[in-house]
Parts: C-alpha cells; structure tokens; sequence
C-alpha cells in the first residue's frame, strides 16, 4: 500500500502541484484554522527567502477558509483532514508529499527575515554529509527559551511592525547555540525516514518535538545547531493555545527513562554556545538519581491513578 493510499484510509486528502527542481527546501507548515497567520507566513516565505522552496501546508479541519485560499494558489502544496489530528499526523502526512532532500518544519504564526534560508543552506554546504539538525532562531516577544531572542514587534498580526522587525533584526545579538530542537527545524529527509518522522503517540504534538530529537540522538546524531543569523518571528504558539493538551511531560519519561530537561540541558545543551558536534554524555550520579525518582514517580502516579 503506498503513501496516498494510506493517507486516503486515514481520511486525508492531498493536492500536489507542479513540482520545481530549483526547490531548495520542503516547507511543512500544519496549520489548524489560523488562516491569516498562514498567509502572514506564506507571504513572507515568498518574498524574504532567497531560494525557492516548495511549501506543504497540512490543513487541520480548515473551518476558515484555508482550503479554498490553498485553491486559489498555484505554487503550495497541501494534505487535508477533516478532524484535527495534531502536529505529528500532520508532519508525516505532509512528508507524502516531499520533493526535495530537506525537509524544514515551520509553524504556521512565524514571519521569516530576509536571508534566513541562505544562512541554513550555507551550514548545509560546509556540513557535507546528512546527519545534522538544524534551526533557525527565532525572535519572540517573550522568548520561550535561552535559544530565542526576546524582541517584541507586535503580539498578533494586527499589532505586527514588519517594517520596525525588518530594520532591526540584524543588529538584534545572537550567536550560533547548541541543541535545536523548536522549528523552524532542517533535517535530511534520510534522517528523518530513519528515525520515523514524528511519534503520533505524542498527539496532538506536546513534547513531540524532544521526542524527535531525543530519537536523532539515539540514532547516533550529533550535530545539533542552532543558526544565529537565520531568524524567523514567531508571534507565539497561537494554535496550541487552543487544543487540549497531551501528557507530554509523563509520556516522554515513560518512553525514554529520563526527563526531557535531561535531553535538552544535559545532552543537548540547548542554548549554549555552539562550539561543534556534542559529544557522549557521562551521566553524573545525580542525575541518575534524578531520573530514576521521576520514573518511580510515574510509576506511582500511574499505579495509583493520581493526576487522572
């Protein structure tokens, strides 16, 4: 059974244009009736990337209009559920989908600066194999970690300065740093079939994304970059503000053993100054203390049904 037919059993549909063989990257962009900010972002894309990429959009029920506008556009490619299935089955439903070697996962409420594509691509270049993964940084108007930059240009698209962000950004101070894991997110598309995409038991998407990273790592990858100079504006998660939530805390430490604060700051060490490839982690007593109380912890909560 291949990957359309799969997709047609799952109830999604797709629409594929014609493709391009200058396309640099795949786009993927889930989106879940947020009509405006995907525009916002599209619109960007075209007219700040410095190379052509082709654009995938999953559409999570689409009640805005979102379909019709993908109708009215020639140059984006999209796949379609009825019912919102979340990031990870949007993710991997869109990969269907993918005509290039990368794939660049993006939400749907980000406005790409100029030049943010020549920075990844120009890492992509001196990196001269496959097994990275990458990001871009992202300006936030309350940052959301120790990778982002905190600038406020506007909170949604009504209060956004596009002309104040597009003079400042350059001047706004941020070097490379260790541990990309947010999107937006570059990864070769043999990486990411390797490891599976994005682990749908993690819908509708909390804490999926140290789950993809914590399974690049235990792939053998250690290459995790985030680009300084490639810079998106993120308004700030305005769909997960509205899904319930996953357990994504408690399933992650169910899956993996160990917290996902373990991951990012102690393997990844996400945030700090990059200064090459990761190297194996030696786990200090303490923290194997730590992890071991958190899985008892679980194990406790589960047992005795605390927190259900």
């Amino acid at each position: 059974m291949n990957d359309l037919m799969v997709l047609a059993e799952m109830g999604i549909s797709t629409r594929k244009t014609q493709s391009s063989k200058e396309n640099v990257f795949s786009i993927l962009i889930p989106t879940w009736n947020n009509l405006q900010y995907l525009k916002q972002c599209i619109k960007s894309l075209r007219k700040y990337s410095s190379f052509d990429h082709q654009i995938i959009v999953h559409v999570n029920e689409g009640k805005d209009g979102t379909i019709e506008w993908l109708d009215s556009q020639d140059d984006i490619d999209y796949t379609f559920s009825e019912k919102n299935l979340g990031v990870c089955y949007a993710l991997n439903a869109a990969r269907t989908l993918v005509d290039t070697n990368y794939i660049l996962y993006m939400n749907d409420d980000m406005f790409v600066c100029p030049g943010w594509d020549k920075a990844l691509w120009e890492e992509v270049e001196q990196i001269r194999h496959n097994r990275f993964f990458i990001s871009a940084t992202a300006i936030e108007p309350d940052a959301q970690s120790n990778c982002s930059i905190e600038a406020d240009f506007g909170r949604t698209i009504q209060t956004f300065r596009e002309s104040e962000l597009l003079s400042s950004y350059q001047a706004l101070d941020k070097a490379d740093w260790n541990g990309a894991t947010w999107p937006p997110n570059l990864v070769h598309k043999d990486i990411w079939d390797m490891v599976g995409g994005y682990s749908v038991e993690f819908s509708p998407g909390l804490y999926s994304d140290p789950d993809f990273s914590m399974k690049l790592w235990q792939s053998g990858i250690r290459l995790f970059k985030g680009v300084g100079r490639s810079r998106v504006y993120h308004f700030g998660s305005i769909s997960t503000k509205r899904v319930k939530i996953n357990p994504g805390y408690y399933q992650f430490i169910a899956k993996w053993g160990i917290t996902s604060s373990t991951l990012t700051n102690y393997f990844l060490k996400r945030g700090t100054a990059y200064t090459g490839p990761l190297e194996e982690l030696t786990v200090s007593p303490w923290l194997k203390f730590k992890n071991c109380f958190k899985r008892i912890q679980l194990l406790f909560n589960s047992y005795f049904g605390v927190g259900s």
